[in-house]
């Protein structure tokens, strides 16, 4: 049986060397730029891919308008080993040039963490929680409860 799983999440953006450069500066992990018009960026697990976002409405339809307004619901997430490692991230990213939607702080979920958005409005959470671990390929996991 195969496991189900999000291999690749891409993020459509108005300048790709200008998100390029926003996400070597916040992630500190080389990028691939191996095929011309795309940036690879390859996380345990999951890749992040930018393509900017008039081609990738028109990969997946004609009829789709190339905008992005207000929240789209959807958030991605850098989980830190450490609160230290989410100060970090979020201070790398205000440096890149992100708006920093909400400065980090302990959660009601007994964590901490805060929200940035990127360049092209993209909001990321970055948190630590005691209940999460990650391998040693660095992918997010429980801790053990024994």
């Amino acid at each position: 049986m195969k496991i189900p799983r999000i291999s690749m999440l891409t993020l459509g953006v108005a300048d790709l060397k200008r998100a390029a450069k926003f996400y070597e500066s916040v992630l500190k992990t080389p990028l691939n730029l191996t095929y011309e018009g795309v940036v690879f960026i390859e996380l345990p697990g999951t890749w992040l891919a930018l393509y900017p976002l008039e081609n990738l409405a028109g990969d997946i339809s004609a009829q789709i308008h190339p905008s992005k307004e207000g929240f789209s619901g959807i958030t991605l997430a850098h989980n830190g080993r450490s609160r230290d490692e989410v100060l970090a991230v979020i201070e790398r990213a205000r440096s890149a040039g992100a708006r920093i939607v909400k400065e980090p702080r302990e959660t009601s979920w007994g964590g901490f963490g805060g929200y940035f958005s990127d360049l092209d409005g993209y909001h990321w959470e970055v948190a630590w929680g005691p209940m999460f671990d990650f391998t040693e390929k660095g992918e997010l996991k429980f801790k053990d409860k024994t």
